[in-house]
């Protein structure tokens, strides 16, 4: 019986304590904001693109024995080239510090860029009275495929977007193609026809700048937009007039814009 009555009273002092100790105010879990990674650009990467090319071929066809027939020696002028490329890059980038990333890139595309142009001249020729006939030429310029290998340097303008400037080597297939008529009446078709033309791929360089970005929400890919201006160089070539029995010589100097979009996957 007493033991029970130690027990009650006990239990009976404790109440205050228990009450005082429910009042007590209870502290909230601490919250802590997860860490968010900062954005760095080094690394390899690869991609594609998709653009519009656009550009000139100033072109020269020189043939000496026009001079005979009292016509200027050569025909030249300047070829629009134009068409749809697309293709894609690998890269390796090295982000300096919170402003400067540096890298070399290369690509490859395919072209459908091309061109051409037509000149005529007349000459007259002795008939019952006076007769004339034209030589006419006509001839075709193809970017068929090219690639570039360049440095690049950008500013980081936020930590997910860079504005770059670009420049390096460029080489591309370069093709070529012409005919020449003289429609002096009656002229056998195998003297008053010949073609032109050859394929070369040909070296050059490129410059030019781009923007390049984080797509949102990811932060394995990137999406860019460039410019490039190219310049391929010259081909050329020399062949046998059989009309005018005279040596002819031909050349176009070849250069390039392009605008293209394109996607990267950063490797980590």
């Amino acid at each position: 019986m007493k033991m029970k009555q130690y027990f009650l009273a006990s239990a009976l002092c404790g109440l205050p304590f228990a009450a005082s100790a429910a009042d007590l105010p209870v502290k909230a879990p601490v919250f802590k904001a997860p860490v968010v990674a900062v954005y760095n650009w080094t690394g390899w990467y690869a991609g594609g693109n998709i653009g519009y090319s656009w550009g000139n071929g100033d072109s020269n066809y020189t043939d000496p024995g026009f001079a005979s027939a009292g016509l200027p020696t050569s025909f030249s002028g300047s070829q629009k080239i134009d068409g749809i490329i697309g293709g894609g890059q690998i890269g390796y980038n090295w982000q300096a510090n919170s402003t400067w990333v540096f890298g070399l890139e290369a690509d490859f595309q395919g072209s459908g860029a091309k061109g051409s142009i037509s000149n005529s001249n007349s000459y007259s020729y002795d008939c019952e009275g006076t007769c004339t006939a034209k030589i006419n030429q006509n001839q075709e310029v193809k970017i068929l495929w090219f690639g570039t290998v360049r440095g690049r340097a950008g500013v980081l303008v936020t930590p997910t977007m860079l504005l770059y400037g670009t420049g390096g080597l460029a080489y591309g297939r370069i093709s070529v193609s012409g005919t020449v008529t003289d429609t002096f009446p009656g002229c056998n078709p195998a003297i008053c026809n010949w073609a032109y033309g050859n394929s070369a791929t040909n070296i050059g360089w490129t410059v030019g700048a781009g923007v390049e970005g984080a797509i949102p929400n990811t932060r394995d890919w990137t999406w860019k937009v460039e410019y490039l201006y190219i310049d391929f160089g010259s081909i050329s070539g020399t062949g046998h007039d059989p009309d005018f029995s005279s040596t002819y010589s031909w050349s176009a100097k070849v250069t390039d814009n392009i605008v293209r979009v394109g996607v990267n996957y950063r490797f980590h």
